[in-house]
């Protein structure tokens, strides 16, 4: 009947209003929930992964690092947590880094400073956390805030485990202020002090930042700890030797001293962890063969005369001061430093902050580096090392290309003139370097990248931390490029068992070579080789090296 109809219509429309009311609630809440999602303020469900809190240009090199370093992980994940819009920085990093094989890259939009935002990356179930500068006025304030709120509010909520954290102090007033933060959870890499040192040894020793980078960043050979029980009780040229495609440079004590190339009669004891460069963990093995070396080949040491250095330094930043002080540290004694910048305050800060220097007598003058005029009085053939720095009050872009300029003057009147110098170049940007391949310089050092591979290493093995420490100070043992005929004859195949042979009696360690036939060739990493098979044979000229670890 018609009621019926008309209650049952009432029914269905009804029905109908409830249905669409519902859909509506459904589709107003999912889009609200999206939009938070698209704002990156959802927290991560991500366990074992690398967390970096903050943003600066260094986070590229940083998370390719970390991709190459986790081709093997299962399910490797990096979660970032920058005050910065989330798509944003997903699209600045497709852009910069489009290939992270199958490493997931999760952005997520928050304050580093803020205890509350830092949860959002799920700070207590990361494998590792990463602190970055922003680019600021005060970065160091922004990092120490940051490790504070995070150790903090961690510790608040899980009892306080000990925590995996790297970070980056740009200034070395604040270190002392960001341990007593940080305290043993931190892992703390001085930006500014590990250029300066690098470029003071780069400028002396040409191809030296080709082979810091092949032992930094995780493409080639690196760095690794391992537990050997076999080589207990035996002495450490010993151990040496029984290592072909990985070579043995350092010993960790069970009671947690390290020895970077210690001498070779000492004793590895039960318990001690050996360092090694390896290719991958995986590659290292005892030999079961032992070595063929030829004693013919090896040759006596010459002492050789330190003879005074005379260099110029075009441009000023702030880490001119300490690159003066640590070339005071590496030259013989009557050396010369000529400072060239535009910065009119530069000589005030070389008379306050090297005014103990004990082998090397300074100069300043304020002149425009890209000036050919300056350039030409300069008398620039006097000089045997010359090093370009980047300022750092204008933007990387412009402060590398008024490097490059400078560059491209000093070329040409080395062409002119004949002169035969040695050329250093600091970039900031990495993509620069590829520009900069043409004016021909002996090396770069690309301070964003350089440090921007320690903190990767840093975040995969804290252990490396005592490694870095004893490589890039002055004290200790360092890198060095040596004449190949100083260790082995010239002109005949020699496998490298023979040169390390050489090294050993010098009390050093030979890791690689450097073929200066190859030296232009970005193919085949300018020459060098580091940890070669070590019964492979190579044959050395007169202009080759030999990369060592030794103490002078």
């Amino acid at each position: 009947g018609w009621r019926f109809r008309l209650i049952m219509l009432v029914d269905t429309l009804g029905g109908v209003f409830i249905v669409a009311s519902l859909i509506g609630i459904l589709s107003s809440g999912l889009e609200d929930r999206l939009g938070e999602m698209r704002k990156g303020r959802s927290l991560v469900v991500e366990q074992g992964h690398t967390l970096i809190l903050g943003w600066s240009p260094k986070i590229f090199t940083i998370i390719s690092e970390l991709a190459i370093a986790n081709e093997s992980a299962r399910q490797p994940r990096v979660v970032v947590v920058a005050a910065r819009d989330k798509v944003e920085m997903e699209d600045a990093i497709r852009e910069r880094v489009p290939n992270t094989g199958k490493m997931k890259v999760i952005c997520r939009t928050g304050d580093p400073i803020d205890p509350t935002d830092i949860l959002i990356g799920r700070p207590m179930a990361a494998k590792s956390i990463i602190v970055l500068g922003p680019d600021s006025e005060d970065p160091d304030a922004e990092v120490i805030k940051t490790i504070l709120a995070l150790t903090r509010r961690v510790r608040d909520n899980t009892g306080g485990p000990r925590l995996h954290i790297v970070a980056e102090i740009r200034d070395e007033r604040n270190l002392q202020v960001a341990q007593m933060v940080g305290r043993d959870d931190v892992e703390f890499v001085l930006l500014g002090d590990v250029i300066a040192r690098i470029a003071a040894q780069t400028c002396l020793q040409s191809g030296l930042s080709v082979v810091i980078t092949e032992l930094l960043d995780f493409k080639g050979n690196e760095f690794y700890f391992s537990a050997e029980p076999a080589l207990a009780g035996k002495a450490f040229a010993e151990a040496a030797r029984m290592y072909d495609t990985s070579t043995l440079c350092g010993v960790r004590r069970a009671g947690g001293a390290f020895q970077l190339n210690p001498p070779p009669d000492s004793l590895i004891e039960p318990g001690d962890k050996v360092l090694l460069i390896a290719e991958d963990d995986s590659l290292i093995r005892l030999s079961e063969t032992p070595p063929a070396i030829d004693e013919a080949a090896i040759r006596v040491a010459v002492p050789r005369a330190r003879l005074p250095e005379r260099s110029l330094i075009l441009g000023w930043n702030k880490r001119g001061a300490q690159l003066i002080n640590e070339l005071d540290t590496y030259s013989a004694p009557d050396s010369i430093v000529h400072v060239v910048a535009e910065d009119p305050a530069a000589g005030d800060v070389i008379a306050q902050k090297c005014a103990s220097l004990a082998h090397t007598t300074t100069s300043c003058r304020t002149a425009d580096t890209t000036d050919r005029r300056v350039l030409d009085a300069l008398e620039i053939a006097s000089y045997r090392h010359i090093i370009l720095l980047c300022a750092d009050d204008v933007s990387a872009q412009r402060a590398d290309a008024r490097a490059l300029i400078t560059l491209l003057h000093l070329r040409d009147i080395a062409e002119k003139t004949n002169a035969t110098i040695s050329i250093t170049t600091e970039m900031l940007d990495v993509r620069d370097r590829d520009l900069a391949e043409v004016t021909r310089a002996d090396d770069f050092v690309v301070s964003d990248k350089l440090t921007s591979l320690m903190i990767a290493q840093l975040s995969e093995s804290r252990e490396l931390a005592v490694v870095f420490n004893d490589l890039f100070t002055s004290e200790g043992s360092e890198v060095d490029l040596k004449p190949g005929g100083d260790y082995v004859t010239r002109g005949a195949p020699i496998n490298f068992h023979t040169v390390a042979e050489g090294a050993r009696r010098r009390n050093e360690v030979a890791i690689g070579y450097r073929l200066l036939a190859h030296a232009e060739e970005a193919a085949r990493e300018y020459g060098v080789v580091i940890n070669p098979r070590k019964s492979e044979f190579v044959t050395f000229t007169d202009r080759d090296k030999i990369v060592v670890l030794a103490e002078d």
